[in-house]
């Protein structure tokens, strides 16, 4: 890793692209301190166990905690890209259309998706309002009106989408994917806070259990390496399908591989099914005035609570069911059949197009299998730990972080690597 950054650092263009992308998460980084007019920031220091605010503060890359301009982060426009993507399987023949045309339909589409995150910002932005405002002790909101909703909603919503341009700025003119890395910048922000929030509680005020904290930390820590490696492990496996080329193609019946990774829809299927667990917690929100101590919006709230069993296991349920629908759409077995057969190449012992597209379609639905038991058990086994053994509520959402940390850091390695190479053939080129 440290070989490759000092190798990156060396070329100019790279090193420029990393410079930019800091300077991006600098500016998210000041804006998620920038509190919105209007709110009692100390206020929501108390719905900091609460799920919904877990998962909007991961996604909003910690903005949250602080109410800040740029709270609701990139959720609207994750959430937006779903609707968007299933809206494409034939629900909206317009939009089916547009992602059969290629670069001139992916930039309409975009266009949608973008239109769709502002409603979805400035609703979300309400919904969490209103919700926050009457769980909170101290009064989130200071004087609570429409006029006052309204005010805080389109500051939250001009927020939301200046980060979705930090984001794509960062995509285009920097390394690695700028909505993770907005999130990913997020999660580490506030490692340093866990770690001493964790030692307050385990160290500080352990009284007599300070012998028996110091060996549970010890095995907290090795497991989390373990669980490292495993989720390193897991990602950078693939299944490599052996491909040959006809003569008439290359000239020699050249042999080569097509590689199919084992989690193809990477960190994907987490941050949808997190997405997805988030938006009826919001519609809640609405209700949560006058109807909080109803037993509809108690079993409702439940339900969509990813600390309770059945919210964990929809929760579950949800990444396993993104991860299989995301691999397809990720992979795509026609367009990878059609183009085996226009390049020459075929499968041994498969038919070239509708057969190889029925073995792929079944190799993938395979890996999905374990992929998505993979970021299942990624994603609950913290959930599971944090009820069990009374660990930080922060923990909950470890699994998803962590998904979340190592998938955008081996994207963004991957990124500049291949920028690497390109400059290496491109000067070969040149010579």
């Amino acid at each position: 890793m440290f070989t490759l950054l000092k190798n990156a650092f060396q070329v100019k263009d790279i090193r420029n692209r990393i410079f930019f992308t800091l300077a991006m998460l600098i500016v998210f980084r000041i804006g998620a301190h920038i509190t919105v007019p209007g709110v009692n920031a100390g206020a929501i220091q108390t719905l900091a166990s609460t799920g919904l605010f877990s998962l909007l503060n991961t996604f909003g890359g910690g903005a949250l905690s602080q109410y800040s301009i740029f709270a609701m982060g990139v959720s609207p426009y994750i959430t937006a890209s779903i609707v968007v993507q299933l809206l494409q399987m034939d629900i909206i023949p317009k939009f089916t259309e547009w992602s059969k045309q290629g670069e001139v339909g992916r930039r309409k589409l975009n266009q949608s998706t973008k239109y769709l995150a502002v409603v979805l910002a400035f609703v979300q932005s309400i919904g969490i309002s209103i919700g926050f405002n009457q769980l909170s002790d101290l009064g989130l909101i200071n004087n609570p009106g429409i006029r006052t909703y309204l005010i805080i909603a389109l500051i939250m919503t001009a927020g939301s989408m200046f980060v979705i341009f930090i984001g794509d700025s960062i995509t285009m003119h920097g390394v690695g994917n700028g909505t993770s890395l907005i999130i990913f910048s997020g999660i580490v922000a506030r490692v340093p806070v866990d770690v001493v929030s964790f030692y307050q509680d385990r160290f500080v005020n352990a009284g007599d259990d300070l012998t028996k904290n110091i060996i549970f930390t010890i095995a907290l820590l090795v497991a989390m390496v373990l669980v490292v490696i495993f989720v390193v492990f897991i990602q950078q496996a693939e299944r490599r399908i052996p491909v040959q080329y006809s003569k008439r193609a290359t000239g020699s019946n050249q042999a080569a591989h097509l590689p199919l990774k084992i989690n193809s829809a990477g960190v994907i299927p987490v941050i949808f099914a997190s997405s997805f667990m988030m938006t009826p917690q919001t519609i809640l929100g609405f209700f949560a005035a006058n109807h909080g101590e109803a037993t509809w919006y108690q079993v409702m709230n439940t339900i969509f609570n990813f600390r309770e069993p059945i919210g964990a296991a929809i929760y579950t349920i949800l990444i396993i069911v993104f991860t299989y629908f995301y691999a397809l759409i990720q992979i795509n077995p026609e367009k990878m059949a059609e183009n085996l057969q226009k390049s020459g190449a075929y499968i041994p012992s498969v038919r070239p197009g509708r057969g190889t597209e029925e073995y792929i379609t079944a190799l993938l639905m395979r890996l999905s299998t374990v992929g998505a038991l993979f970021l299942g058990l990624i994603a609950l086994l913290p959930i599971v730990a944090s009820a069990l053994w009374n660990l930080p509520d922060s923990l909950a959402l470890g699994g998803t972080s962590l998904l979340i940390i190592v998938g955008t850091a081996l994207d963004t390695a991957k990124q500049i690597e291949g920028r690497m190479v390109k400059r290496n053939y491109q000067g070969f080129i040149q010579k």
